[in-house]
């Protein structure tokens, strides 16, 4: 992998800060569900990467921020603490993530990444991006943010015409409620029935909550 371009005056500010040991980086990695973090692979993946990365260039981690949660959308509950952290510690400007999609996926995260004046070490594609980057190397990252913002759209387009069409022909387009279970009927297509274990205990707890005691 081609190590990260850098601009005449970053080098020079690379060179003392490495000499006063004080190249400070931040760590950032995330899956999108509970269920890939389950695998055990992408996390610790992007983290050895990350860290061998660091210790290649001089880095000195001081802090990681892990995310189980989809960019698509804001609120990320450790991208917060993450820019919480750039803002309280203004010594440290290096923020060393895998790729930009596991950055972000939508705009306002981007802008929020942007105001902060750092340097995104974007170690899969040895990019790095700060104020400093040239014109035509933020136009090609800014075109990436786009890509990856599309891609969700799209995905979620097509999942949500999926499930119309799904419950327009009568099949159950996703996880029974709790109190049913999902079975395929008889004409093979995924409906929902009550659970002989928890129909029971739901309608219990109806039949509580109407008494006005609960």
């Amino acid at each position: 992998m081609a190590r990260p371009r850098k601009s005449r005056r970053s080098r020079k500010v690379v060179k003392l800060e490495q000499a006063t040991g004080t190249r400070k980086a931040l760590l950032y990695t995330r899956v999108s569900s509970p269920e890939q973090e389950r695998e055990g692979f992408s996390l610790d993946a992007q983290e050895n990467l990350l860290r061998d990365y660091a210790v290649r260039n001089g880095y000195h981690i001081v802090s990681r921020h892990i995310d189980v949660e989809t960019a698509k959308s804001t609120g990320r509950t450790e991208f917060a603490a993450m820019l919480k952290y750039f803002k309280d510690h203004r010594s440290v400007r290096i923020l060393l993530v895998e790729k930009v999609d596991r950055l972000y996926r939508n705009m306002t995260d981007y802008l929020e990444i942007d105001n902060l004046d750092i340097e995104i070490h974007l170690v899969k594609g040895g990019v790095i991006i700060s104020k400093e980057s040239k014109y035509s190397e933020k136009f090609i990252h800014g075109i990436k943010i786009l890509m990856v913002k599309n891609y969700v759209d799209n995905l979620s387009e097509e999942t949500k015409k999926g499930l119309l069409e799904k419950a327009s022909q009568g099949i159950w387009p996703t996880h029974a409620p709790t109190g049913y279970i999902n079975v395929l009927g008889s004409a093979g297509k995924r409906i929902i029935i009550p659970d002989p274990e928890a129909a029971p205990l739901v309608i219990k707890l109806f039949e509580w909550m109407e008494t006005g005691e609960y």
